[in-house]
C-alpha cells in the first residue's frame, strides 16, 4: 500500500494506463494537482520502479512516462480502486 499512498499516485497511475504521456498532459489529467506535487510523486513512482521516465535529448527537452511491467501489473487494482470510488461517490459528496 505504501507504494500507491496518497491522493495522487493512484490517479497517475490510472491516467498512464492510456501509454506514454507529457507532464503537462499528466497535470491537466489529473485535475488541481499542483506541478511541484506532480513532480514529487512521479519521481516517487519511478524510484519505486512502476512507472519509467523517457528523455528526450531535443530542443526544447521532452519528457514522457510510462507504467513499468510492475506498474502494468497494478492496473487491476487501479480499476478495482477507480469502479469502487464511482460507485460511493456519495460518500465524498457530503464533505
Amino acid at each position: 500500500m505504501s507504494l500507491i499512498d496518497g491522493k495522487w499516485k493512484a490517479v497517475i497511475l490510472y491516467h498512464l494506463q492510456d501509454g506514454r504521456t507529457r507532464f503537462n498532459e499528466l497535470r491537466r489529467r489529473a485535475g488541481d494537482v499542483t506541478p511541484r506535487m506532480l513532480t514529487n510523486q512521479l519521481r516517487e513512482l519511478e524510484a519505486d520502479g512502476l512507472i519509467e521516465r523517457e528523455v528526450f535529448a531535443q530542443v526544447p527537452p521532452r519528457v514522457e512516462y510510462s507504467l513499468s511491467d510492475r506498474g502494468r501489473s497494478l492496473s487491476p487494482i487501479i480499476a478495482a480502486l477507480k469502479a469502487w470510488g464511482d460507485a460511493n461517490m456519495d460518500l465524498f459528496a457530503r464533505r
